[in-house]
């Protein structure tokens, strides 16, 4: 929080933050989380959040981006992101049934995003 409210100083109008959710309790997470919002919407600034939590990432978002080893694989509105089996199965847990990493490895399910 110190960290942000040091960049809000500036009146920046783009906030970068990266992994908000590292390391934190998901209390501390949710109150980060409606700051953010907060600060997007009553401020106007610019957000890029970079984060490995891909529901805290879509609450917040107008916009997302999926990356897989560096490349965009998969882009949309959070509506469009959250409805993307891919999306579902692998970053929000909606996965039907467990399976081994050997089944869903990369080159595996690539293919998949896009169509």
């Amino acid at each position: 929080m110190l960290a942000i409210g040091s960049a809000l100083m500036c009146a920046p109008e783009l906030l970068l933050v990266d992994e908000l959710s590292l390391g934190l309790a998901p209390l501390v997470v949710a109150e980060l989380s409606r700051s953010l919002r907060a600060i997007r919407d009553r401020l106007g600034t610019t957000l890029l959040l970079v984060e490995q939590n891909a529901q805290v990432a879509l609450d917040i978002a107008d916009y997302g981006y999926v990356m897989e080893n560096g490349r965009i694989v998969l882009d949309g509105t959070p509506e469009r992101l959250r409805a993307h089996q891919d999306v579902r199965e692998f970053y929000l847990g909606g996965g039907d049934q467990r399976r081994s990493y050997r089944e869903v490895k990369q080159y595996r399910r690539s293919r998949r995003w896009y169509g």
